[in-house]
């Protein structure tokens, strides 16, 4: 089944066959897999992206019929797609307008050929993220660090928003798990019994109150972190739940988690700014090596290498309200040894950006991802 399902209105005044032509030549113009609906409107809510093909005038009286029926099967915004033929812009407009007036989201797709396909992969992504978000369960492992005084998280918008189930987890359940055999635990370790509770609890992701691994077992997470995250989950640090939903949005765009790190250095004359820390998902990196973890100076750090180029820095705050995204350039890689172990210089597009972060940043946490994808990422919202 595609992703991406076409259901028509058409007023019954209009002759079938010459709609009907019109029809195929719209839609032979755009580049896109579809299932054609018609006017069966049985399944509809089913795909990821759901079009609803306006092809004539005098269809808003059908639509509203359809309307309560159509909710019932999907709290996704309306799209209304339009060839311009027969009247069937100035319906789209008045069912959009009669939307509004109910509180419901909608947009009408209309322009070239060229426009369409970009709205509708645009579209589709986001709805696929949507779908992936809602149900998913993400993991609090121990609470936020005590020194992120402001990255809790609202559960109750960001399951209404999001979908996303926060499930509390002690930090007692894997510490046990860790010292339940003789000796130390090495890194392989942590890794094995955080994938058993991710298993147990059917997570798509978690944050972790890691620091508290450093004084009870005497090593770290980075490495299961970076390992997890290159498998297909979202794995956090620091018990940051805001830091860990920015992550699970770039992960239901990207199908990655992204590189959560925290500023060193800002320079607002240059839009400069060099982020840092002890861990990176192997999948996002060129190369990587082992260190020490940066503040304790025991257990694994990784030093990622990411490919120098485009990038986009991303974080939402807990409840929801806010949300920042700069596109910027990977400048460099370095390897100071004053620094959390993985270490990148970036620039932003616009410098006047840096005032976000002296001014009012959503904690200090923020995520990296390669490539300029600000209009993807907007969208979501």
């Amino acid at each position: 089944m595609a992703n991406i399902a076409i259901y028509t209105l058409t007023s019954e005044l209009h002759n079938e066959q010459a709609v009907k032509a019109v029809t195929q030549e719209f839609l032979n113009s755009l580049d896109i897999e579809y299932d054609f609906k018609g006017s069966d409107y049985a399944s509809y809510g089913s795909s990821a992206l759901n079009l609803i093909y306006v092809r004539t005038g005098g269809t808003e009286g059908i639509f509203k019929r359809l309307l309560p029926e159509l909710q019932t099967k999907s709290n996704r915004p309306f799209y209304l797609l339009t060839s311009g033929k027969s009247n069937s812009l100035a319906a789209s407009m008045e069912i959009l307008s009669y939307l509004s007036q109910q509180n419901i989201k909608g947009e009408i797709i209309h322009g070239s050929a060229d426009y369409i396909v970009k709205r509708i992969q645009l579209l589709e992504a986001i709805e696929k993220a949507h779908q992936q978000l809602n149900g998913s369960r993400l993991g609090i492992i121990g609470q936020p660090s005590d020194w992120l005084i402001s990255s809790n998280a609202d559960k109750a918008q960001i399951k209404s928003r999001l979908g996303i189930d926060l499930i509390d987890i002690p930090i007692s359940e894997l510490i046990d798990a860790l010292t339940s055999q003789e000796g130390m635990p090495g890194a392989t370790r942590i890794y094995e019994v955080l994938k058993g509770i991710v298993e147990k609890y059917q997570l798509q992701g978690f944050t972790l109150r890691c620091f508290d691994l450093l004084t009870t077992v005497k090593n770290t997470g980075c490495l299961a972190l970076a390992k997890l995250n290159s498998e297909g989950y979202v794995a956090g640090c620091e018990g940051d739940v805001p830091a860990m939903i920015s992550m699970m949005i770039v992960r239901a765009l990207l199908n990655i988690s992204g590189f959560q790190a925290n500023p060193a250095t800002i320079d607002p004359e240059t839009g400069e700014m060099l982020f840092a820390h002890c861990t990176i998902p192997f999948n996002m990196v060129e190369r990587y090596e082992y260190d020490t973890h940066f503040e304790s100076g025991i257990g694994v750090g990784i030093r990622g290498y990411m490919k120098e180029g485009p990038v986009t820095i991303f974080k939402v705050s807990g409840d929801l309200q806010r949300h920042f995204i700069a596109e910027g350039y990977l400048l460099r890689n370095q390897a100071k040894p004053d620094l959390c172990r993985t270490q990148q210089v970036i620039k932003l597009s616009d410098k006047s950006q840096t005032s976000y972060f002296l001014k009012q940043p959503i904690g200090n946490h923020h995520i990296i991802i390669p490539g300029h994808l600000r209009e993807l990422i907007e969208s979501i919202f």
